[in-house]
């Protein structure tokens, strides 16, 4: 039975990976007393007893985490900004190709994506490496997020009488272009400059849709040749293609809510191009991600615990 400890289980993404796990038998979930949650000597002696850590935590509170791992078998499987782009940590994104895939079955460092950033490099990554994108091109990226995204505070915001104040239209945040996801999106989809970036949360629960749109001169190739890499590389009941985005002429942030499933799909013209994934960012953005990446690491089947 495997040792699962959680580090930070007390908030959204901590507290989704320990309800995943808590009915699966072969883990035994390892926990603190409330009085000791934040005792560094504590946390350093279960972090080290434990097969693997899940780090829910701030950056600066997981880099600590990482450094107090003396157990060479422990596994850290890290949900924070902090190490996502260090060569030392695989990134938890195994459906961008066979070196994602196996670098997480090796590691023993692992990296689970950002949510905006995990749409951006799924449309992105593949379409660079195909030549099908120059990695020169300036790039923009549209997300639309359910509010559940930014935390316990922004939770109690929109469910505390938010919702009668500007709240209740969506807003578009990270107006200086500066968003902590802008780093892992230029670094893991190999690009050369870092895209433009609009987020935008709105007044549901959980729920993404990220947009990144190409005129036709900046990719070498149709839509149609877009749509073959995606048909051929997401194939699976976790990331998958899709012919049609919309309903009925709409794509909503709720269409994949409550899923670990991410789906991509192509739209517009040969002449302005959509590439659109449909995800949820508790699921494929975070804590649904998570989970996959444990069980990659542990050799288990991928879907387990999955709501696809």
């Amino acid at each position: 039975m495997k040792k699962i400890f959680i580090d930070g289980s007390a908030g959204t993404t901590g507290l989704r990976i320990h309800e995943r796990l808590s009915s699966r038998e072969e883990f035994e979930l390892l926990t603190l007393p409330e009085e000791l949650r934040k005792d560094a000597r504590a946390r350093e002696e279960i972090i080290n007893e434990s097969d693997v850590t899940f780090l829910c935590l701030p950056d600066q509170a997981a880099i600590e985490a990482v450094a107090m791992v003396k157990n060479p078998d422990t596994v850290i499987i890290d949900t924070s900004t902090a190490h996502r782009t260090s060569p030392e940590f695989a990134y938890g994104f195994p459906e961008l190709d066979e070196s994602f895939e196996e670098k997480l079955k090796t590691s023993h460092r692992i990296a689970v994506p950002g949510c905006h950033a995990g749409g951006f490099i799924a449309l992105v990554y593949p379409l660079v490496k195909a030549g099908i994108v120059n990695k020169d091109e300036n790039l923009f990226c549209h997300s639309v997020t359910g509010y559940s995204g930014g935390g316990k505070k922004m939770i109690a915001e929109y469910e505390d009488g938010g919702r009668d104040t500007l709240l209740s239209a969506p807003r578009q945040y990270a107006l200086g272009q500066t968003h902590k996801h802008l780093k892992e999106m230029k670094a893991i989809s190999d690009i050369n400059s870092f895209p433009i970036f609009t987020p935008v949360v709105s007044d549901f629960y959980s729920g993404m849709t990220v947009t990144v749109p190409l005129f036709k001169s900046q990719i070498k190739g149709t839509a149609q040749d877009i749509k073959s890499v995606y048909k051929n590389l997401y194939n699976t009941s976790i990331v998958f293609y899709e012919e049609e985005a919309s309903q009925d002429g709409f794509v909503s942030g709720l269409s994949m809510s409550g899923k670990d499933s991410m789906k991509i799909s192509v739209a517009g013209n040969d002449e302005r191009i959509l590439l659109i994934a449909q995800y949820d960012n508790l699921g494929k953005g975070a804590s649904g991600a998570a989970v996959e990446c444990l069980n990659i690491s542990l050799g288990l089947d991928r879907t387990l615990g999955l709501e696809l």
